[in-house]
């Protein structure tokens, strides 16, 4: 997309970002029948800001969030950080060790346009650089499921009835070195 640039994020772009998550999440889970669900969907939105602020406050913090910025305005978010506890629950810790991928998130009105690849390429890219072989990914959307069994192929494990009654989780686990793009 012409004009993108994916940067590390700095304070002066987490109000912007946390305006990503808000939409973007509120966005998910209606699109998955659940907007009425506010109370998960406030925790999810908090837990990411927190996050993110986390990562831009303390560079160690062990999460790296990389932002897609299009005309000065933040549209959308990827992270890496340690494997969280989903991943650990569905895969009985086979993957604790192995960093996840996740707060991919682009603005509804940008989704399909090339934005989560292009932070999925950078991410992967920066990834390599520091010498990470696997990461993993999780989720538990139907909606979203469908794209990364489309990027990301077969899940290595699918939790079923995980949220409830067809309500499936699902994880992958994949090789950094078959998503980087060389230049």
């Amino acid at each position: 997309m012409k004009g993108l640039s994916i940067v590390t994020p700095t304070q002066d772009h987490l109000q912007s970002a946390f305006r990503v998550f808000e939409a973007s999440i509120a966005d998910a889970f209606e699109q998955e029948g659940l907007g009425h669900l506010k109370d998960d969907i406030r925790k999810e939105i908090e837990y990411k800001q927190m996050l993110l602020s986390r990562a831009v406050e303390n560079p160690e913090s062990g999460y790296l969030f990389l932002i897609a910025v299009l005309n000065g305005e933040v549209v959308g978010t990827v992270s890496f950080g340690p494997c969280g506890d989903d991943v650990k629950r569905c895969t009985n810790n086979q993957l604790a060790d192995v960093g996840e991928l996740g707060s991919l998130y682009v603005l509804p009105a940008y989704q399909g346009r090339g934005v989560g690849t292009a932070l999925i390429q950078a991410m992967m890219n920066h990834l390599e650089k520091l010498g990470v072989e696997f990461f993993s990914l999780d989720c538990g959307l139907k909606r979203a499921q469908k794209i990364w069994v489309h990027k990301f192929g077969e899940p290595y494990v699918i939790a079923q009835d995980y949220w409830g009654q067809d309500a499936h989780h699902m994880v992958w686990l994949c090789r950094v070195s078959d998503f980087v793009r060389r230049s």
